[in-house]
């Protein structure tokens, strides 16, 4: 691998810009270099001309100075200078070459060099002085932590009739590993718990019990919270300073590749003295971030790792995800099955001419949405496998905006796996259940083929549910806990991951209503003789409007919260073009129920405003999209892709895709297409839509986060210092 491509891929993503940027030095050299190697074809045309020059003889007759030769190693010099500029140091490698052609191009080179170097060296500073403030404030925040381990001792001592004299137990001290200073217990008088109200039931359990606790109960439930809080505070803190030892490391890697390169273009040994200006900045010298990483460690292993360095350090530094062969091997096998149980699926239809049978209306109605349902899952879970094969190919880092912990997020690979899998099982199943005639003898339909989609959307749940450590529980309980966040929104704090996930769940309307099919089929219907009266039943046709509702409300109460929380109108007005989906999905849904010219316009008037609202607020907020001022004409400054036409193809088919509502306003029929199927085709585009609306959307999010340098997540600290009353009388 070329240093570029490493260099590049072991950048901190959203800290790109700050890094040095290799590329344009790099085309500063080739600029050099061309111009060097001109100068030497036209000096070896300047030789040959010379030999055609008169003769002046073998004695000279009169004695003229001889130039002395000019030595290419002795051509140029670099002198560095360090300058302070309102307290900040910045770095002048001042080039002095002897008058020549080229000398500009290489003191632009070095012009460039001094300005990336100046803005690394800037950035790293101000990176390592925000990380020391951290550590101070979780220096603070460990002295409480172990005041109020002493204080529960004492607690649990007193309860336990300890033989220990309690002013002797009073007045222990505790010191910290990092320092001599002692930890008194009067330190609990001078702060507070951080109280979060994160979940409902927190808000309940210290609303009603905060009465009823001793102190005791107070400081032990207390001392297992702070514990959590900052086990996670001190992981997320290393691994900011991983990355900061690793930026250091990288950008001096880089300035002495590229000096080295200078100096093999020019024949120099330049790069000597320059780096040694560079090992003796702050960036080449400065090892604050390497204490500090190992104060951090001691910390951790014996604060949180009962003084286990192996557990701490397995915490600290998680192992990276292993790419195993037997992933692709099951890949490749289970795309091989679906391939086949395709072709073999066309192939059974074809030779028994099922669909001449007299059952296969029957089968349409009944059977259809049952299997439809997994074809909605599969789809969505190929377009995510998609984004994040895109993801990692235009180094978007989800797993950071998602928030999924470092080393459990799945790959394009895992999620193929999956799909496939998932996807041989109904396929498998569909084939097993393909009777389009009862038998003969019993009237009916066999009833273990007839319960195999309910076998396998069971089978689906129970895995999902399951709490033993096999496929992917990590990712399966993540996605449960946000679903459950979803449902019982508003009550909630809305992080992106979770409306993020409610934005999934709007476009599988249809795999709602196949569940619900479900429950109705097999709990009020014939599932042995494939009938059912659930389209003729008020309360299904009731359920039928709640569940395609069900999403957008969530969505809709989400940014209600935030709305309330962040006190941001944008939240107002995202949450009211849910409003308008609901409005016009209801009325799509009553006119496909129960006809009527009222309906149909009413389905009319509201699709059309939450199509052109929809629209506009997935392309100018969502994605960023249509900046009338930006250097990219009708995109955004910033993007990803590079070939721009992307953008432009991208927004016209969400236009496209979004209008697939006209086809039950329009009541449009395909004569060699069953109804069922062509429900299950527009509500395919939808998904396809979302599939591509995702990758958009969280490239803005990433680009968002990258102006702002927003590279790690914020954990809560579970203390908050306050000054005593008698300190500010003075």
């Amino acid at each position: 691998m070329k240093f570029k491509e490493e260099y590049e891929s072991q950048m901190v993503p959203e800290w790109q810009e700050a890094y040095m940027n290799y590329d344009d030095l790099k085309t500063l050299l080739k600029n050099i270099q061309q111009i060097r190697q001109t100068r030497k074809q036209n000096a070896g045309v300047k030789r040959t001309m010379t030999l055609y020059r008169a003769f002046s003889g073998l004695v000279q007759r009169h004695n003229f100075p001889i130039n002395p030769s000019r030595k290419e190693s002795e051509s140029q010099h670099i002198f560095v200078n360090s300058m302070n500029e309102n307290g900040d140091r910045s770095y002048d490698a001042t080039y002095l070459p002897l008058p020549e052609e080229g000398a500009e191009c290489e003191k632009e080179y070095f012009r460039k060099l001094d300005e990336e170097f100046n803005k690394v060296e800037k950035f790293y500073k101000s990176k390592v002085e925000e990380v020391m403030d951290e550590a101070e404030n979780l220096s603070k925040q460990m002295d409480a932590l172990i005041a109020f381990r002493l204080k529960a001792d004492i607690l649990q001592g007193q309860s336990g009739e300890s033989d220990v004299s309690e002013p002797k137990f009073e007045e222990r001290k505790l010191k910290t590993v990092n320092a001599n200073k002692t930890v008194p217990l009067d330190i609990i008088g001078q702060v507070k718990v951080n109280q979060t109200f994160a979940t409902p039931a927190s808000m309940v359990r210290n609303v009603v019990y905060a009465s009823r606790m001793t102190e005791e109960d107070y400081i032990k439930e207390n001392v297992k919270k702070v514990e959590k809080q900052l086990n996670e505070a001190f992981a997320e803190f290393y691994l900011r300073l991983r990355h900061l030892k690793s930026y250091s490391f990288l950008n001096i890697l880089a300035f002495s590749k590229i000096m080295k390169k200078y100096d093999k273009i020019t024949s120099t040994k330049a790069s000597d003295s320059y780096m040694k200006m560079v090992d003796k900045s702050y960036l080449g010298s400065s090892n604050e971030v390497t204490k500090l990483m190992e104060r951090v460690e001691a910390t951790f292993i014996k604060h949180f790792a009962n003084s286990n360095r192996r557990k701490g350090m397995n915490i600290l530094r998680p192992k990276t995800k292993i790419e195993r062969h037997r992933i692709s091997f099951c890949i490749g096998l289970f795309v091989g099955c679906s391939i086949a149980l395709v072709l073999g699926l066309i192939l059974i239809i074809q030779a028994r001419k099922l669909l001449d049978k007299k059952g296969q209306a029957q089968y349409m109605e009944n059977m259809f949405p049952l299997y439809s349902f997994f074809a909605f899952v599969v789809l969505h879970m190929l377009m995510y496998a998609g984004n994040v094969y895109f993801w990692r190919l235009y180094r978007v880092n989800y797993p950071f905006i998602f928030g999924f912990k470092q080393g459990t997020e799945l790959g394009y690979r895992e999620v193929l796996l999956v799909s496939f899998g998932l996807a041989t099982l109904a396929l498998t199943s569909v084939i097993s259940n393909l009777d389009m005639e009862m038998n003969p003898e019993t009237e009916e339909y066999e009833a273990l083929t007839e319960l195999l989609p309910l076998g396998l959307v069971l089978l689906v749940t129970v895995i999902m549910i399951c709490p033993f450590n096999i496929i992917y529980r990590s990712s399966r309980f993540f996605f449960l806990v946000c679903l459950f966040r979803c449902i019982a929104a508003p009550f909630y704090k809305v992080t992106l991951q979770d409306f993020f996930l409610a934005d999934q769940l709007t476009s599988q309307v249809q795999a709602f209503r196949s569940l619900e099919f479900y429950i109705c089929y097999f709990g009020w219907g014939d599932f042995k003789h494939r009938e059912n009266h659930c389209k003729s039943s008020s309360v299904y046709k009731f359920f039928y409007f709640v569940v395609a509702i069900i999403p957008y409300w969530s969505r809709f109460l989400q940014c209600f919260r935030r709305l309330v929380e962040e006190r941001d109108p944008m939240q107002g007005y995202n949450g009211l073009k849910y409003f308008v989906a609901i409005i016009a999905i209801s009325s799509r849904t009553a006119y496909s129920l129960y006809k009527g010219f009222n309906w149909q316009i009413t389905s009319w008037i509201f699709s059309i405003i939450a199509t052109i609202y929809g629209t506009y607020w997935d392309l100018i907020m969502d994605w960023g999209l249509l900046q009338r001022q930006s250097k990219n004409p009708w995109l955004r400054d910033k993007l990803l892709v590079p070939n721009k036409s992307v953008y432009f193809v991208a927004m016209v088919v969400n236009v496209l895709l979004r209008l697939a509502w006209l086809q039950t306003v329009l009541n449009i029929r395909v004569s060699f297409i069953h109804k069922e199927t062509l429900i299950t085709i527009v509500a395919s585009l939808e998904i396809i839509r979302r599939g591509i609306w995702n990758f958009f959307r969280l490239e803005n999010e990433h680009l968002n986060n990258v102006g702002k340098f927003r590279a790690f997540k914020s954990v809560p600290l579970p203390f908050t210092y306050h000054e005593a009353a008698n300190d500010h009388d003075n």
